[in-house]
């Protein structure tokens, strides 16, 4: 984990985003929609082919061979085909994640999950979406239940979609980076071998800068994941760092640590910008 202390003490100074979202952390109410950057979602570059392969070994003295290190994944192209039907298309659609997936301290009860599926109606589309968000879970945790939660719920199901967030929990847990990434790397992989579509949310931030720095570190590395394997991630944690209405939210929440209408709304209002279409193929 890389520190990030030196630029933690300067709240002013200009951050390049990563990951899918807005160009720079609003302290306005207001988002804006600039241009993706480096980790945007798209297919990786010709020097992909060559990013994760091992070198010849030699006949009289072979090397062992040794997966490479979480950190230094290779670009990755899944086994099987993601497709659209033509014309109505009967989606499951399955949220995973931690206590922000649960909307856990929203009074509506709709979290940004809830508002997200009501802005995603259309003609052609015929959504069912689960809600499979559990406090306290890590990203361990959710290697380990969601392929037996979900598959159940994309029974019948011709288009299967996944929308993933976690992580904060792996940082109060004191998870390694290198296993939180892994993890997160695992899912995809099952997820996208399997013809899933899946979509990433990233990591928003809290009240303690301490905490932030840990957090932007994994944030970044949940992009850079993503980005190896053209899955789209939309970056939470830079637009609302310094954004006043989300750190208000927090601070009036009775545990500060929890948004509450304003903040899920936030949240919500990143994803629905940043790709969210587009992945459903929505014109």
């Amino acid at each position: 984990m890389s520190d990030r202390s030196d630029r933690a003490e300067h709240h002013d100074a200009p951050r390049e985003p990563f990951g899918v979202g807005p160009a720079y952390p609003s302290s306005h109410t207001r988002f804006t929609t600039d241009a993706p950057s480096r980790y945007a979602a798209a297919s990786a570059p010709e020097a992909a082919a060559t990013d994760g392969a091992a070198p010849a070994a030699s006949p009289a003295a072979p090397a062992p061979s040794a997966a490479p290190a979480p950190s230094e994944d290779p670009y990755y192209a899944p086994s099987a085909e993601f497709t659209v039907a033509e014309g109505l298309r009967d989606v499951g659609m399955v949220f995973v994640g931690a206590s922000m997936t649960a909307g856990y301290g929203d009074p509506k009860g709709l979290g940004w999950v809830g508002r997200v599926v009501a802005r995603t109606q259309h003609p052609d589309l015929d959504l069912t979406a689960y809600n499979l968000g559990v406090r306290g879970n890590t990203s361990a945790d959710v290697v380990a239940r969601w392929g037996a939660e979900c598959h159940p719920r994309w029974k019948g199901r011709s288009e299967r979609r996944l929308v993933l967030s976690v992580g904060t929990g792996d940082v109060l847990s004191g998870m390694t980076m290198a296993r939180s990434r892994l993890n997160l790397a695992n899912i995809l992989d099952e997820a996208t071998n399997a013809g899933i579509g899946v979509f990433v949310v990233g990591l928003a931030p809290t009240l303690d800068d301490e905490m932030n720095r840990k957090i932007e570190a994994l944030a970044e590395a949940q992009a850079d994941v993503c980005s190896r394997r053209g899955i789209t991630y939309v970056d939470c944690f830079r637009p609302l760092a310094t954004h006043d209405q989300w750190m208000a939210d927090l601070a009036a929440s009775p545990d500060r640590a929890h948004p509450g209408q304003a903040g899920y709304g936030l949240i919500a209002w990143l994803v629905l910008h940043n790709g969210w279409n587009d992945w459903l193929s929505l014109s």
